[in-house]
């Protein structure tokens, strides 16, 4: 028989064996009651897991216990977000597959919050793009959990290692690729126990240093640290991104294959050297590996207004036909001679968009203008109309600083790209989020299609198309997050077959794998 004790947070049991409990939970003690021996235990996660596998039927801790702290004027929490925390709490390790914009980020930190407040952990590192680490990680803590200090660690390496080394702090909070700084000095911090890898899909191939790193950090280390990885999309690329993930968290299953070939084989069906397609088993087989984890979609946690996809086109100019002909000529050429191949197609296909966008890169780097005053114009046009502020996602750099110089004409905007320093961009979303101006954000894709919440914006205009189903469907979502109240639009400008290609391959989520090949074989 079990009772549970809310003031006490304890569970009471009456036991025949009360040796059955005490010699597997230290933190069980023996009590006296109305002359009957009870087994008291707190009702903590750890405690609960291991009552469970003895066969008691315990409700999650977290869920009578805590007390949920609000952030000021946000939300209540949902219920997805109540059942996400509590089950983190209950895993050491486990993933957080919830869609974008479900609200992960504060879901795990009210688990680590009430995992501190219970004694099971101590501090917490979180691992997260560049782009999140003040505006969603910093920005959430500041206003939901003001008893609980973070550092940011960037800058200098000397910087990295002081803000690390400040042990007054409950939290630290660190980019994807920063943590090779730390590593080591990771190694003696036995009071950092519980690590949050956000975005764990950028680790999803195992062969590149980041992964190795974190791989040390979580896996080889002295310290024994709980993990929870978060992502909305695990396998943007192929069913064998969640091969490396799963290696990484939950290193000891048994179901997962120890090596990347066995997985593919599971995973995959050769279609030639090196062209594989998923199997119709695939996803469940994922499913089955990447165990423990939750996931909720976003339609499960509230009724957001509608996200409309539309599709805008216009023509290039005669300078632009005359330099795309060429180019697709060219690369005609190029793959009857077989020099376009799987591995650089995407490479090749950039050459074509750049026409479309109207500033090309020459071999030696220089950038060529091409006029593409209608597409200026509609771009204007779509701007002009949206209700609220804008995004315009630019992936050539070359352009994206034309586009940018043409709307300062009429509105004022800011700019996001590659080289944009962290300080900058901080305080450029904070603005767009918060104040009326920059009214237009023109921005690189990559730079902002994790963790960010830009509800300022009802409006996302894609100036071309980027050849990453990944990075297009999280950079979408900065608009459609939870505290939009508004009907949100994407809006796909395309002037050339390849963008049309590209979109319609983006928005029935398939590999891009073979698109440019196809293409040009049909020519």
């Amino acid at each position: 028989m079990a009772m549970i004790l809310k003031a006490k947070k304890a569970v009471i049991l009456k036991l025949r064996d009360p040796a059955r409990v005490t010699t597997v939970i230290p933190t069980a003690k023996l009590v006296r009651h109305k002359g009957n021996t009870l087994v008291a235990v707190p009702h903590r996660p750890d405690e609960t897991r291991v009552l469970r596998a003895l066969g008691f039927d315990l409700p999650d801790p977290m869920r009578v216990h805590y007390e949920w702290p609000q952030a000021r004027g946000k939300y209540d929490p949902y219920v997805t977000q109540l059942e996400t925390a509590s089950f983190a709490s209950m895993n050491s390790r486990c993933f957080i597959n919830n869609s974008m914009g479900t609200g992960k980020t504060v879901s795990s930190l009210w688990a680590y919050d009430y995992m501190r407040k219970s004694g099971q952990v101590k501090k917490l590192l979180i691992i997260c793009p560049l782009s999140t680490m003040e505006r969603t990680w910093a920005d959430e803590i500041f206003m939901t959990f003001p008893h609980l200090q973070a550092n940011v660690l960037y800058g200098s390496a000397e910087r990295r290692k002081k803000l690390l080394a400040d042990k007054s702090a409950d939290i630290y909070i660190i980019n994807t690729d920063g943590i090779k700084i730390i590593k080591d000095l990771l190694a003696k911090r036995e009071d950092i126990d519980v690590v949050i890898v956000d975005e764990v899909a950028m680790f999803r191939n195992a062969g590149t240093t980041r992964f190795k790193i974190l791989n040390d950090i979580l896996n080889k280390q002295p310290v024994q640290r709980r993990v929870w990885a978060l992502t909305g999309m695990p396998t943007p690329n192929a069913p064998t991104d969640a091969w490396a993930q799963c290696r990484l968290i939950i290193p000891a299953s048994t179901v997962v294959p120890k090596y990347f070939g066995a997985a593919r084989d599971a995973l995959m069906d050769a279609r030639g050297p090196f062209k594989f397609i998923a199997k119709s088993t695939a996803n469940d087989t994922v499913k089955e590996w990447m165990q423990p984890s939750i996931r909720f979609s976003l339609d499960e946690v509230t009724e957001l207004p509608d996200q409309v996809v539309l599709h805008r086109h216009t023509d290039m100019s005669e300078a632009q036909k005359r330099a795309y002909n060429m180019m697709l000529s060219k690369l005609k050429t190029e793959y009857e001679g077989g020099e376009i191949l799987a591995l650089n197609e995407a490479v090749k296909a950039s050459k074509l968009v750049q026409i479309a966008c109207g500033v090309a890169y020459a071999v030696d780097g220089k950038r060529i203008m091409l006029p593409a005053p209608n597409r200026m114009e509609l771009l204007r046009e779509l701007i002009a109309e949206s209700e609220g502020k804008v995004i315009v996602f630019v992936p050539l750099t070359g352009a994206l600083e034309h586009v940018a110089k043409e709307l300062a004409k009429e509105w004022e905007v800011a700019i996001v790209h590659g080289a944009t320093p962290k300080p900058e961009r901080d305080v450029i979303f904070g603005a767009f989020q918060n104040t009326p101006n920059p009214h237009v954000l023109v921005a690189n894709p990559g730079t902002m299609s994790h963790g960010l919440t830009l509800t300022a914006a009802t409006t996302i205009i894609w100036f071309a198309p980027i050849y990453s189903l990944d990075i297009y469907g999280q950079a979408n979502a900065r608009i459609k997050r939870i505290g939009q109240k508004n009907k949100t639009r994407i809006i796909n400008i395309s002037g050339s077959p390849i963008e049309d290609k590209i979109y319609d391959r983006l928005e029935k989520k398939e590999t891009m794998q073979s698109l440019l090949l196809d293409m040009l074989e049909k020519q």
